[in-house]
């Protein structure tokens, strides 16, 4: 636990397991609203065939698990971590800049 705690850079068990809760609680929302949003969207296995819509809602479920991880993560009280995080994973796809 220790090591984590340094790498991530918090101090408390009580912190480690509200942040553990934070990612079980997002994956599992994330996964949770896909097959609606799809849904709405009108996308399904039928129209665009197994490949098609797994590859959509895979991106769907990435997107929306961005923004609702720096939402749990601010319910949570944890918004500085998650932000610290989502910059560092956003950073490591090309998609977030920081600046100088």
């Amino acid at each position: 636990m220790n090591k984590l705690k340094e790498r991530w850079g918090i101090e408390s068990n009580w912190q480690i397991a509200i942040i553990f809760i934070v990612f079980a609680v997002t994956g599992s929302t994330a996964s949770y609203i896909g097959k609606p949003i799809l849904s709405f969207l009108n996308i399904t296995k039928e129209g665009l065939g197994a490949w098609g819509y797994w590859t959509i809602r895979i991106l769907l479920l990435f997107i929306v698990y961005q923004f609702l991880l720096v939402l749990f993560g601010w319910l949570f009280g944890q918004y500085k971590f998650f932000w610290n995080f989502e910059k560092k994973m956003l950073r490591r796809f090309g998609l977030f800049k920081e600046k100088n």
